[in-house]
């Protein structure tokens, strides 16, 4: 006689998906508050944004070599070679009149609101911090410009000689007016202005990565403060004053529009000077000029922002050094070969156009949806 089968949903059978929880512990419930939706006017910045970021942080270090080779190799090919010509050949060519021969009066105009206004949220107002640490670093390459441009310009008078003898004719700007012949070492201030503007960009434009993530921190550090749970407050603004705290919450809110703005304008700069280098390779100088140019505007760039900046104790700082880091250090390796800092994301979650697809963990463990302004380079 066959047994009688228990009944499959008894009230001792449990369900295996049900996890057991022990009655006398609290439920334990999220203490951060969650973050606003996110616009499509937002998600549409943040992916010209990205783009932008992958245009001019493309790797600085293989950018340098790129410079330096193709000012020897697609010169010296311009040298031996006829390259067929223009728009671009052309010295009247609107680009060149009104871009490159005052090119870093665009540099200036772009680039000091951009620094103040940065520098400015990321100094908590403090006027000091920002014209020495910072707005000086402009100064400081507007004299290595001048610099340059001029001692270029004495080594072209001294050593160069007009075709036709005559006291009339012993500038480069007379002796080619009158129909002659000039012979000089000609070192191309083009190169050296468009290769040393570009880099300055490059560097200057840096203290917008992880900029989003300042958000965030304002809006935790505000919720540490609000509801007195310091004891896991690891937020770099835990040691701002509650007026300083304050004051970067309004000016983040007012200028990072201001500051995205700029941002793109600056990509479309960089660009740009980066073709006018390879008109300028193509079409005017040659080889050993635009070679000599360049390395003077790349070694400038290695001296201040590779080694002055950040491996010295003098000021200037290195862009977004403020009163809290809110950009993360990664280890990796300088064109010398020793360590220096760059920027990371706050973790390694999976990501799409360099925004993480899981949210980022917040500073006590949670995992807060948020979109941040990081990008791997």
């Amino acid at each position: 006689m066959a047994t009688k089968r228990k009944p499959i949903h008894s009230g001792k059978s449990k369900l295996n998906f049900r996890p057991t929880t022990d009655p006398s512990k609290p439920e334990q419930k999220g203490t951060t508050p969650t973050t606003t939706p996110t616009s499509v006017k937002e998600i549409v910045t943040i992916m010209i944004l990205h783009v932008c970021r992958k245009s001019i942080f493309f790797d600085t270090n293989l950018k340098v070599a790129l410079y330096l080779g193709a000012l020897f190799a697609v010169s010296l090919i311009a040298d031996v070679f006829t390259i067929p010509k223009s728009y671009l050949s052309k010295s009247s060519n609107i680009f060149n009149q009104y871009f490159v021969k005052i090119a870093w009066g665009w540099n200036l105009l772009l680039l000091i609101p951009y620094v103040l206004m940065t520098s400015f949220i990321y100094c908590c107002g403090q006027k000091d911090r920002i014209l020495k640490h910072h707005l000086v670093r402009l100064l400081i390459a507007t004299f290595w410009w001048w610099f340059w441009t001029t001692l270029f310009g004495l080594i072209e008078f001294r050593y160069g000689r007009c075709t036709v003898r005559g006291e009339n004719l012993r500038s480069r700007q007379s002796c080619l007016k009158a129909g002659h012949l000039w012979n000089g070492f000609d070192i191309s201030g083009h190169s050296f202005i468009l290769i040393y503007g570009s880099l300055v960009f490059i560097e200057e434009t840096k203290s917008i990565l992880s900029w989003d993530s300042i958000k965030e921190h304002i809006r935790l550090e505000e919720h540490y403060r609000l509801t007195k749970d310091l004891n896991l407050n690891t937020n770099p603004l835990r040691l701002l004053s509650d007026t300083q705290l304050k004051l970067l919450q309004i000016n983040y809110a007012k200028l990072t529009p201001y500051i995205r703005g700029l941002f793109v304008i600056i990509t479309l700069f960089q660009v740009l000077w980066d073709v006018m280098l390879i008109s300028t390779m193509l079409y005017f100088h040659v080889m050993i000029e635009k070679f000599v140019g360049g390395v003077c505007a790349i070694l400038t760039w290695y001296f201040t922002y590779r080694y002055w900046y950040c491996q010295t104790k003098f000021l200037p700082r290195m862009p977004g050094d403020g009163l809290f880091r809110y950009i993360k250090p990664k280890s990796s390796t300088s064109l010398s070969g020793r360590k220096r800092a760059s920027v990371i994301s706050d973790n390694q979650l999976p990501r799409f156009m360099g925004m993480p697809l899981y949210g980022l963990k917040t500073d006590n463990g949670n995992v807060s949806n948020v979109q941040t302004d990081d990008s791997s380079r």
